[in-house]
């Protein structure tokens, strides 16, 4: 919140030899989505014959996750070689800015541009941090410092999820003024490309588009999209774009995450237009028919139904409440509730009340993590059953306990603890496992 420029990301990716330059570029921002339109992206292209880098955060169990070449995961010693030039990098870099510091984030976004740079990936689908304008991520453009002119005209195509209230602290109050950091990494003659939005976020989007000289693609009146099947495990669509008509498959529940498809799908379109590559209708069903995206709306059991998704805010968890319904059938499930400390819980414990059997609240391995105690006073005023655990292992077997082979339980929240869930079921050991044996009580999982 108190970053007031990215000039020393900007230096540091200078000192690096400008690793983010030299590929066509999809920058990714919004509230809602935009991991999940980003996978897309990255399966279409893949699909299409495109050697792709994609730079996303948080990581679910492994800080290598954020950086993935073709859709795999770097290998841990590759990472950590890229991180160690980074760390010299910082080291020289960082006199030059008395008084300020790098963030961690600044190291993990370099890190991606190295490592994508050393792969020779033919694109890099990069994904947003926080907010968008003082983000990490937000080099491209303005301040340019390349010599090379095929770099600086490097073809550039800008995404801009949904947009709802979030991180109101440090990004606004509004959802103008949350637009109006996000719209910060469009870049002069970018293609932008704009899901579905409510009219306040449009109507910055549009403006700031205008005054540099970005075209704007508005996807809910560029499309026409109609779902013919779904799921559980996924939903089949039709997708009419100005540009070809589709026929795909998406192992993805939620309608939601049409609007997140139909997205990717033009996103994929304007950087196959702005490359002169060829992406058929056949490319794009194909790398949608591969996509995976765990913990939304992810099953990780059967008897009960165990069901996990990252909804962390009350617009996706009521986005959450339609698809249980909807591709589930789910009237009523066992909750298993965490998040972080200072996240907006009164509207995703209203969004969610109305399909809750009981609502289990509990503590989990973070130093971020909400007290359960305030969080299970913000479920008592709606009539709704809570209890509180000291634990997630005692939490976790409890809800399934009371679901029983019938029932079903769904574990949401911040994306760490529905890592952390994924973690105790499926016996992953993840980093801050590791880390937690040699790191101080006091360290901190900054994910989510």
């Amino acid at each position: 919140a108190a970053r007031p420029d990215v000039a020393p990301m900007r230096a540091l990716r200078a000192e690096l030899g400008d690793p983010h330059c030299g590929r066509p570029t999809v920058h990714i921002a919004g509230s809602k989505g935009k991991g999940s339109t980003g996978v897309m992206i990255e399966a279409v292209l893949g699909a299409a014959g495109m050697r792709t880098g994609y730079y996303i955060s948080p990581h679910l169990h492994r800080f290598n996750e954020r950086i993935r070449i073709d859709g795999q995961a770097i290998e841990r010693g590759v990472f950590a070689a890229a991180m160690t030039r980074v760390r010299d990098a910082i080291d020289a870099v960082a006199p030059r800015f008395a008084g300020r510091q790098f963030l961690a984030f600044d190291a993990l976004t370099a890190t991606g541009f190295v490592a994508f740079r050393d792969a020779g990936v033919d694109v890099q689908i990069v994904e947003v941090g926080l907010g968008g304008l003082l983000d990490s991520t937000n080099v491209f453009g303005a301040g340019q410092q390349t010599t090379n002119s095929k770099q600086q005209g490097q073809a550039h195509v800008v995404v801009l999820t949904a947009i709802s209230l979030e991180h109101t602290a440090i990004l606004g109050d509004t959802i103008a003024a949350i637009a109006g950091q996000k719209a910060g990494i469009i870049t002069a003659g970018a293609t932008v490309v704009v899901a579905p939005q409510r009219e306040s976020a449009l109507d910055v989007f549009r403006a700031v588009a205008a005054e540099r000289g970005a075209m704007v693609i508005e996807v809910a009146q560029a499309c026409q999209m109609a779902r013919t099947t779904g799921t559980a495990e996924g939903q089949r669509f039709k997708l009419k774009t100005p540009r070809a008509t589709y026929d795909a498959q998406l192992p993805l529940a939620g309608r939601h995450q049409l609007d997140n498809a139909a997205t990717a799908i033009v996103a994929s379109e304007a950087l196959a237009e702005r490359c002169g590559m060829e992406l058929t209708p056949a490319h794009v069903s194909a790398g949608l028919a591969k996509v995976v995206w765990p913990g939304r709306l992810e099953v990780l059991k059967r008897k009960p139904l165990v069901v996990i998704d990252g909804a962390h805010n009350g617009d996706s968890v009521k986005r959450m409440v339609v698809a249980l319904r909807e591709y589930f059938g789910l009237a009523h499930a066992t909750l298993l509730f965490g998040t972080l400390a200072g996240k907006g819980v009164a509207a995703m414990a209203d969004a969610v009340a109305p399909i809750a059997d009981d609502v289990f609240v509990t503590a989990w391995p973070s130093a971020r993590a909400a007290d359960p105690r305030g969080l299970a006073a913000l479920f008592n005023p709606l009539d709704v059953p809570v209890t509180t655990f000291g634990s997630l292992a005692h939490a976790y077997e409890a809800a399934v306990a009371q679901a029983g082979d019938r029932g079903a339980v769904v574990a949401f929240g911040a994306i760490a603890f529905v890592a952390a869930v994924r973690e105790y079921v499926l016996g992953i050991e993840s980093d801050a496992v590791r880390l937690a044996s040699s790191l101080p009580k006091d360290a901190v999982d900054e994910r989510g």
